[in-house]
């Protein structure tokens, strides 16, 4: 479980780095002094090091300003990664130092440490890495894309989408609000399907598709913007969800 925990907030961590700090070795040093910390206090240090040496290849197989070389391949391996380090693995009985004074309960009660750092690790993933992964989709199935998400070096000056669907003039000006939507959505399904509020998560969900029909009731007949918000939508809910029953199994194993 601890080794699940620690790749997904490495990954995360350093997907946040990349998108805020100016001086993004600096934030890189800052994450790995942290885990390595969280590992030593933890008696965790193999699963610390398993994690660094996956964010390095995160970093590498997922740029954030071009096209992903593998896809959304490497996603699918750490999920793969993380699933197996939660059913095979499971919890440690003794978690170091921080082990010897944690103590943390929630109304479902006691919360170990391993299982805090996996439900933290799944929330950091879900804010930023899960846009990379959704981009990665989409670029994988070349569906059209708004011209202000494409990544500035796939795209030239009068350049069209690869589906061959003319972009739409927009305003330039406009909030760009996805990039905080996205992540503000998959937190909201993560924590209403932990909760078990799956009346809550269906309502919402279903407002989503209710506020973006008037949007894509305007396609026509290419049917890019319904391809564009389905695409989109089902890549970052079943992250969501993935990662609630990641967390859920956790807690139950």
């Amino acid at each position: 479980m601890i080794v699940a925990g620690f790749m997904l907030l490495a990954v995360g961590a350093v997907d946040l780095v990349r998108q805020f700090a100016p001086r993004r070795w600096i934030g890189y040093l800052v994450v790995a002094v942290i885990l390595l910390l969280l590992g030593s206090a933890s008696d965790a240090l193999l699963p610390m090091l398993i994690a660094l040496v996956v964010g390095a290849l995160w970093i590498w197989t997922m740029p954030d300003g071009r096209t992903a070389r593998l896809g959304f391949w490497p996603a699918v391996l750490l999920a793969m990664a993380s699933i197996g380090a939660v059913v095979w693995l499971g919890g440690r009985a003794d978690a170091g130092l921080i082990g010897d004074a944690w103590s943390l309960r929630s109304p479902f009660g006691d919360v170990s440490f391993d299982l805090a750092m996996l439900a933290l690790g799944a929330g950091v993933f879900l804010l930023e890495s899960a846009n990379l992964v959704v981009r990665a989709a989409l670029d994988g199935e070349h569906t059209w894309r708004p011209i202000e998400l494409v990544p500035t070096a796939e795209k030239s000056e009068g350049e069209e989408p690869a589906t061959g669907v003319a972009e739409p003039s927009a305003p330039r000006g406009g909030f760009k609000g996805g990039r905080l939507i996205g992540p503000l959505e998959r937190i909201l399904v993560l924590i209403l399907t932990l909760a078990a509020a799956y009346p809550i998560l269906a309502a919402m969900l279903a407002a989503k598709g209710i506020v973006r029909f008037p949007e894509i009731s305007r396609d026509g007949e290419t049917g890019a913007r319904a391809e564009y918000f389905l695409v989109g939508s089902l890549v970052s809910w079943v992250m969501a969800l993935g990662a609630a029953f990641l967390v859920w199994w956790a807690a139950h194993s």
